[in-house]
């Protein structure tokens, strides 16, 4: 059972985040932050000289990009600081501040696009050939055109711009509620115990053999949030209104169609994935029964879902999982695993445990010029190498994006960036499996690996439908109220789980509530098609095919310099089709075989 949570200032220095090497102290923060907002007139006055000549043009477009790189490393020193600490009222109201800087940024540079648009295709081809900083722009522009319908007028964008501070309200006021803000009732284990119940102690309880403890932790966590499961209802409702409104402002068919536009992707890839998963879920179901029968218990319930299958767990340390995540990693050559080690072990890239008002989950996180930051809560088991294994792939994503392709280009979607993540765990998976081979050790890999696919090819799916349907909802203008989203997500769920799994409706139907990811707009579908590709790009290196490291680093650096199916297919997979959602069932398929067999 876990030991009581430290409060912030008791965590050792050694394994927090390196705020310094980002800003030394608050003071200089706030002097940034003072130095952006001064220089904003200034920023908006370029859309009188924005059009004149190449020269005006390469000097607007980098005045803009470094306010943008600087409010960037303004709210990543914030939002990190609140997020590991969400009870300092100081960090959260940084916190709150960056994100006022930030969407005054956006507001002060939306005349870029249309600015750029007026220009026109033909003047801008001649200007990048003419003046050679303009060249690495040719991505960037020929993209802008290609959104050209959906791009409005620049006091239009101006204004949607404006809208981005706003707009946050209600995914902030969500984790402030859920983050802070709740307390849960304490679990009860077997023996009578009582066991503190938090964000950061959740999972744990939820790995416990102790079955009471794992019931009475997962009904209090999703009874706290049915206590506000109105105004939780109410917070995700605003931010799918936002959605549609923000489509329909672009003249997009649906909030779908919008989000992916932009970045070149076709819905048809959301619809093949759900009807590949709907598909396969027999998959599934063959698991949960396996699961059930191992346990000995007459029905499955949702809290058992991470019970362990052997007695006794193997600990991992966490150094001990830096040394098997970089031997996993090992075939991607020796600078890239010299990178994450580094970064694990004296760059401090991480913050490594859990503390009070810490939030919930593992997310990496950094902007151009800083370290690609992690924050999670290692708990020393296989669970948490493979939580970190994940982050470190983000964060590799991001450091190699970095140094290889300029500003402009420094992020990635969230469609590419799930596939690095997974694939971090899928080579590091395989080397533990290839290489710990006593029946204890693979019963616990596997254990784990059905534990990930069941986030990311489950839960997440599942939440990608719920989330469509709601959109699709707002869109024939129907209200969103607690009672049918709880309903919807216990449907789903149903569809989901079958005959083998036993569920509280109203606790299931809570689900959504506890994923602050349905605040980003169709971001959960991309888990799933991002373990897809992930598996299908490390079968290729596993299989020894010629050039698959170089390909996969490739994609790696491309950042958002190609869109990221076109990025995706250069690296060897298409995930326009079904193809590798099918081999990553396949995948799946194969670890349900081989607990059969090691389970008997």
């Amino acid at each position: 059972m876990p030991a009581r949570i430290p409060p912030r200032s008791k965590v050792d220095a050694r394994y927090t985040w390196n705020a310094a090497s980002v800003f030394s102290r608050p003071a200089d923060w706030e002097a940034e932050v003072n130095d952006i907002l001064g220089r904003l007139p200034q920023i908006a006055a370029l859309r009188v000289t924005f059009g004149r000549d190449a020269a005006h043009l390469l000097a607007g477009m980098k005045a803009v990009e470094d306010v943008q790189a600087r409010v960037a490393r303004v709210q990543l020193y914030a939002g990190f600081l609140y997020s590991v600490d969400t009870t300092d009222p100081e960090a959260a109201a940084m916190s709150a501040r960056a994100q006022s800087t930030q969407a005054q940024v956006a507001a002060a540079v939306s005349f870029v696009p249309p600015a750029l648009l007026a220009i026109g295709e033909t003047t801008l081809s001649r200007w990048m050939k003419d003046e050679p900083g303009l060249a690495p722009y040719a991505h960037f522009i020929s993209d802008l055109f290609h959104r050209q319908a959906h791009v409005r007028s620049a006091e239009v964008e101006e204004v949607l711009g404006m809208l981005a501070d706003p707009f946050d309200g209600p995914s902030t006021t969500a984790s402030t509620m859920t983050n802070a803000d709740f307390r849960f009732a304490p679990a009860q284990d077997g023996r009578g115990r009582r066991i503190e119940v938090t964000q950061g102690t959740l999972d744990r309880i939820l790995v416990s053999p102790d079955r009471q403890a794992r019931q009475s932790a997962w009904e209090n966590y999703f009874d706290r949030h049915l206590e506000y499961r109105n105004t939780l209802a109410s917070n995700l409702a605003t931010s799918i209104r936002q959605s549609v409104f923000r489509a329909r402002v672009r003249k997009h068919e649906s909030s779908l169609a919008a989000s992916l536009f932009e970045y070149n992707m076709p819905v048809g890839v959301f619809h093949n994935l759900i009807d590949t998963f709907r598909k396969n879920l027999p998959t599934w179901h063959r698991y949960f029964r396996l699961r059930r029968r191992v346990l000995g218990v007459r029905k499955l319930a949702p809290y058992d879902m991470w019970a362990p299958l052997l007695a006794r767990s193997p600990k991992v340390p966490y150094r001990q999982a830096v040394d098997w995540i970089c031997e996993g990693l090992a075939p991607m050559g020796a600078e890239y695993v010299a990178d994450l080690r580094r970064g694990c072990m004296k760059d401090r890239w991480v913050d490594v445990y859990p503390n009070q008002g810490k939030r919930r989950g593992a997310f990496s996180w950094g902007c151009y010029g800083t370290f690609p930051f992690i924050c999670m809560s290692y708990n020393d088991g296989m669970t948490s190498l493979s939580t970190l294994a994940h982050e470190l792939g983000h964060s590799m994503h991001s450091l190699l994006t970095w140094r290889h392709q300029p500003f402009i280009y420094s992020e990635h979607s969230l469609f590419a960036a799930e596939v690095a993540s997974n694939f971090h765990q899928a080579m590091v998976r395989a080397h533990l499996l290839a290489t710990r081979t006593d029946r204890a050790s693979q019963i616990a890999i596997l254990q784990e690996a059905m534990s990930n696919f069941y986030r990311y090819f489950f839960i997440m799916p599942t939440l990608a439908r719920f989330e469509l349907e709601l959109h699709q909802r707002v869109e024939r203008n129907e209200g969103l109220m607690a009672t049918g989203m709880i309903e919807l997500m216990a449907d789903l769920f149903g569809e989901g789980y079958g005959a083998e799994v036993a569920f509280d409706r109203r606790r299931v139907g809570m689900t959504w509530s506890a994923f602050g990811h349905l605040f980003s707009d169709y971001y959960v579908y991309a888990y799933a098609t991002g373990i897809s590709g992930a598996h299908a790009l490390a079968g290729r290196i596993l299989r020894q095919e010629p050039n698959a490291v170089e390909d996969y680093l490739g994609f790696l650096k491309a950042g958002s310099s190609l869109y990221p199916l076109d990025a995706l297919r250069r690296a060897g997979v298409d995930l326009s089709q079904p193809g590798p959602i099918d081999e990553t069932f396949d995948v799946l398929s194969r670890y349900v075989d081989r607990l059969e067999e090691l389970l008997g």
